[in-house]
């Protein structure tokens, strides 16, 4: 219940309590005054009625809910959490006197359980603490972090660039400490709550269908959490279904992101690029994946013009995915970034059991990965968030020194006659 949103406090009530007796009410409503809520906010009905009302309005800031009446407090509360949005100040009352249970409590996401009978101080010092924390350290937090979006397009289908995206998030969320949001925008067949071991929910489909309905209150309701750090957009539409929108929708959850997380990763499939180029123009950084195949060699260079004509004031970074030891490659570095005159930025090692160790325990697989697969995954996220935080300028047509720049056509011919050259 206490999650990474921060920015739309203020579409939500401040205050709301549901209790299970006059006394407590009577109790609580002159608190409430005092911290500027309305004493009318102070409901009937404990917990069950929390539930209820909850699962069809917004969230508070703070909410009270009285579990006297509750025969399983514990389970109660879970129920509770499935409608209350995160970022919600949940304070618990009840009769049950066991440390077990305000231990389990505590652990599920509630800030703190007063025992009956409690006394006003106790709920003045309660409400004053909670208050506190809406109003101290996230507004600081996000002067100090601002939103960083990145945008990451496979070259090629299977180079895998959801891969990619999905761990990056995972290191800016864990490594980086930064609120972090994975929009993965494969409508149909996006792996980015898969990858996670999470359901993907209708949040995405709910948007295409009605983009007005998209603001803070909205993201807070359709992101799918995966730990404190990081949620997830994703969608498994049916594939008898069309994508039929304008681009509105993705524009809009954008920007809602913007401001309710500290950094964006957007799962970018290159045709949803090519259709709404201003998911690339609105991010700072973009990262090109790809193999060392003549065919990705070939869409690479395409990719990289398309960037350079459409967000010259993005930076790219290019990587170099999956890429077999002992030299068994279709392409060697040197040809691949000759012809698309650029270094490669970074390169990730194939690890077949890795991978397949992360998929089987449903982690990103930067979470799992040691040694030379691991490496490259925190220099990734290291340059995404140097380069969001420079002011230089585009790096997408810098060469990587090559004596004179070839055509595409010239490097493709060149690098199918070796093989003939050389057996001759």
């Amino acid at each position: 219940m206490n999650a990474p949103f921060q920015a739309r406090a203020g579409l939500r009530e401040p205050f709301t309590a549901f209790v299970c007796d006059e006394e407590t009410a009577d109790m609580l409503r002159p608190v409430a005054v005092e911290h500027g809520w309305s004493p009318e906010k102070v409901n009937m009905g404990g917990l069950r009625n929390a539930v209820q009302s909850l699962s069809v309005s917004a969230s508070p800031n703070v909410l009270f809910v009285d579990l006297s009446e509750s025969a399983d407090p514990l389970n109660d509360i879970n129920a509770l959490a499935e409608v209350c949005e995160p970022g919600t100040i949940v304070i618990a009352a009840g009769q049950v006197n066991d440390v077990r249970l305000y231990r389990d409590l505590v652990a599920s996401g509630i800030h703190d359980y007063l025992l009956k009978p409690f006394t006003v101080d106790q709920v003045r010092d309660t409400f004053a603490n909670a208050q506190s924390i809406l109003s101290g350290p996230r507004g600081e937090q996000q002067v100090e972090k601002p939103n960083v979006m990145t945008a990451v397009i496979g070259t090629r289908g299977g180079c895998g660039a959801s891969t990619i995206a999905s761990s990056l998030a995972w290191m800016l969320g864990e490594k980086a400490e930064r609120s972090t949001a994975l929009l993965d925008l494969d409508v149909h067949f996006g792996t980015g709550a898969l990858s996670l071991d999470l359901e993907p929910g209708r949040g995405l489909t709910d948007a295409i269908e009605n983009p007005s309905r998209i603001d803070g209150l909205f993201i807070e309701r359709a992101m799918v959490r995966a730990n404190e750090r990081l949620s997830v957009l994703s969608a498994e539409a049916p594939i008898n279904a069309p994508l039929q929108t304008d681009g509105t929708a993705f524009f809009q959850l954008q920007e809602e992101m913007k401001n309710a997380f500290e950094a964006t990763v957007v799962d970018l499939p290159r045709h949803m690029m090519i259709q709404y180029p201003h998911m690339v123009h609105d991010a700072h950084v973009a990262i090109v994946c790809s193999e060392l195949t003549l065919a990705a060699t070939r869409d690479t260079i395409r990719v990289l013009a398309w960037l350079k004509s459409n967000a010259p004031q993005t930076k790219v970074i290019t990587v170099a995915n999956r890429v077999p030891a002992g030299g068994a490659l279709e392409i060697s570095k040197k040809d691949f970034e000759q012809s698309i005159e650029r270094d490669i930025d970074i390169v990730f090692p194939f690890d077949a059991k890795t991978a397949a160790q992360a998929a089987k325990l449903g982690k990103p697989l930067a979470e799992i990965a040691t040694g030379k697969l691991g490496a490259p995954f925190a220099n990734l996220s290291n340059m995404v968030l140097s380069h969001a935080s420079e002011d230089g300028a585009d790096t997408v047509d810098k060469p990587s020194g090559g004596k004179g720049a070839k055509t595409l056509v010239d490097n493709l011919k060149n690098m199918l006659s070796k093989p003939k050259a050389e057996a001759a």
